[in-house]
C-alpha cells in the first residue's frame, strides 16, 4: 500500500493508504505498536453512522476496548464546549492517561479530537482516521489540533502529532458531492506551492467520480509531510507556504454562519485573490493563474465572492488571523507554479481590493487556452456562471 513516512524524531509515524483499510484498523495499529489501550472513537452523528461499526469491529477484534463519542456535524462542534464536553464523557466512560482517542472523521473532527487529546490528562496518544478528502490529503497529518471562536478559526490549539494516520479511500464515497469537491481546493494548493505537475494529473480526475486514487492521496501527503518535516512549529517561514489562499480564505470562511460557506469553497476564492496579488507581488503570470483557476472551476468551486459577505467583515476576520505577526502581513504568493514564498510587503489596501476582485465574474473564454475540459454547471453552483450578488 502507499506509505508516507513523516520523519519528526521521536514523534515520527507513518500515513497508510488503502482501499477497504477502515475494516483493518485494529490490525493495523496493532502492528504500528499501537497496542493494549483503551480507545475513544471520537467522530460526528453523520460519519458515525456509515463507518463506527466496522472500526468498532476492527478494533475489538485486535483487542482494544473502544467507546464512542459522537458530535454533530459541521463546523460549529468545533468547540471549547464541545471539547470538554467530551473530555467529560471520556472521564465517565473510564478513561485515562493510558486510553487513546481515535478521530474519525473529516477535519472538524480531526482538528477537535486531536485537541481532545492533546489536553486529557495533560495529553494522551491518538490516531487519524479522516474520512474526507480535506482531512486525507492535508488536515490528518502535521499535528495541527483546536478549536474555533467567535473571533475567527483556530485560534485557540495545539501541536499534537498522531502516532499513526489511516486513510481508507472507500471512505469517500459516501459524501455528498459538495462535500466531497470542496477538498480538492487544497489538493490544488498542494500542486501550486510544491507540485505543477500535479496540475495536470487533478485536472484528469473526473470530479463527479469517487475512485479517488490511493497514489494521488499519498502524494498530496507526501508534500505536507516533507513541509512539517522542515518546519513542524511554524517557525521558519516553510510550514506557512501550506497556508497559501488561506489568508483571505479563513477570512471568508469566518465572515458568515458556520456552514454556510465550506472550508474548501472559502479556500478556492482565497486561492483567486492570492494568485491576484501574486501576479502584483511576486510576478507570477496571467496564463499560471488562469490555469489555477480553470481547475478551481473544474472542481464546481466557488470563484465570486457572493455580496452579502462584506469587505469590511472578511478585512476584520482576516486581522485577527494567526499567519499575522505582530501585525503585520506575512502572504504567500506564487512566483511560479510549483514555487511558493512568504512576502511581507502585502498591504492591507492590497487586501482589500483582493476581497473586491473577487465580486468580478469570470468569463467562459478567460478559459479557452487552458487544457481542461469543463463538465456543464447548474447556474445556480459555483463557478463563473456565480453572479457577484449570488448566494453561495
Amino acid at each position: 500500500m502507499p506509505s508516507v513516512h513523516v520523519d519528526l524524531a521521536e514523534r515520527a509515524y507513518h500515513v497508510l493508504v488503502e482501499p477497504g483499510l477502515l475494516s483493518q484498523a485494529g490490525e493495523t495499529m496493532k502492528t504500528a505498536g499501537i497496542s493494549g489501550l483503551r480507545a475513544a472513537i471520537i467522530s460526528d452523528d453523520t460519519v458515525a453512522r456509515f463507518h463506527a461499526g466496522a472500526l468498532m469491529a476492527s478494533l475489538e477484534a485486535a483487542g482494544f476496548r473502544p467507546t464512542l463519542h459522537t458530535v454533530a456535524a459541521g463546523e460549529a462542534s468545533k468547540s471549547m464546549t464541545q471539547a470538554e464536553t467530551l473530555c467529560r464523557e471520556m472521564i465517565r466512560a473510564g478513561h485515562d492517561r493510558k486510553s487513546m482517542v481515535v478521530a474519525l472523521g473529516g477535519g472538524v473532527v480531526g482538528d477537535l479530537a486531536g485537541f481532545v487529546a492533546a489536553i486529557f490528562f495533560r495529553g494522551i496518544p491518538f490516531v487519524q482516521i479522516p474520512t474526507t478528502i480535506v482531512a486525507q490529503v492535508d488536515s490528518s497529518v502535521g499535528g495541527k489540533t483546536g478549536v474555533n471562536v467567535g473571533e475567527g478559526k483556530n485560534l485557540l490549539g495545539s501541536f499534537h502529532q498522531p502516532r499513526l494516520v489511516i486513510i481508507d479511500p472507500e471512505t469517500l464515497r459516501t459524501l455528498p458531492d459538495r462535500e466531497f469537491r470542496e477538498g480538492f481546493a487544497e489538493a490544488i494548493k498542494h500542486a501550486a506551492i510544491r507540485d505543477a505537475a500535479m496540475l495536470d494529473d487533478l485536472a484528469a480526475f473526473d470530479p463527479a467520480g469517487r475512485d479517488v486514487p490511493a497514489d494521488l492521496i499519498a502524494r498530496n501527503i507526501s508534500i505536507k509531510a516533507r513541509v512539517v518535516e522542515a518546519d513542524e512549529h511554524e517557525t521558519k517561514d516553510i510550514r506557512a507556504l501550506l497556508n497559501f489562499g488561506h489568508t483571505i480564505g479563513h477570512g471568508i470562511e469566518a465572515a458568515v454562519p458556520y456552514g454556510e460557506m465550506l472550508h474548501g469553497e472559502a479556500i478556492a476564492l482565497g486561492i483567486r485573490a492570492a494568485l491576484f496579488l501574486s501576479e502584483r507581488h511576486a510576478g507570477l503570470s496571467p496564463d499560471a493563474s488562469e490555469k489555477v483557476i480553470a481547475l478551481l472551476d473544474h472542481y464546481h468551486l466557488p470563484l465570486v465572492l457572493p455580496k452579502h459577505i462584506t469587505t469590511d467583515k472578511v478585512m476584520e476576520k482576516l486581522a485577527r488571523d494567526k499567519k499575522f505577526s505582530a501585525g503585520a502581513i506575512r502572504f504567500v504568493v506564487l512566483d511560479a507554479l510549483g514555487s511558493a514564498k512568504v512576502i511581507n510587503t502585502v498591504t492591507a489596501d492590497d487586501l482589500r481590493e483582493a476581497i473586491e476582485m473577487l465580486r468580478a465574474s469570470l468569463r467562459p473564454d478567460q478559459f479557452e487556452s487552458i487544457n481542461i475540459s469543463f463538465q456543464p454547471k447548474r447556474p445556480d453552483k459555483a463557478g463563473w456562471h456565480l453572479q457577484p450578488d449570488s448566494p453561495p
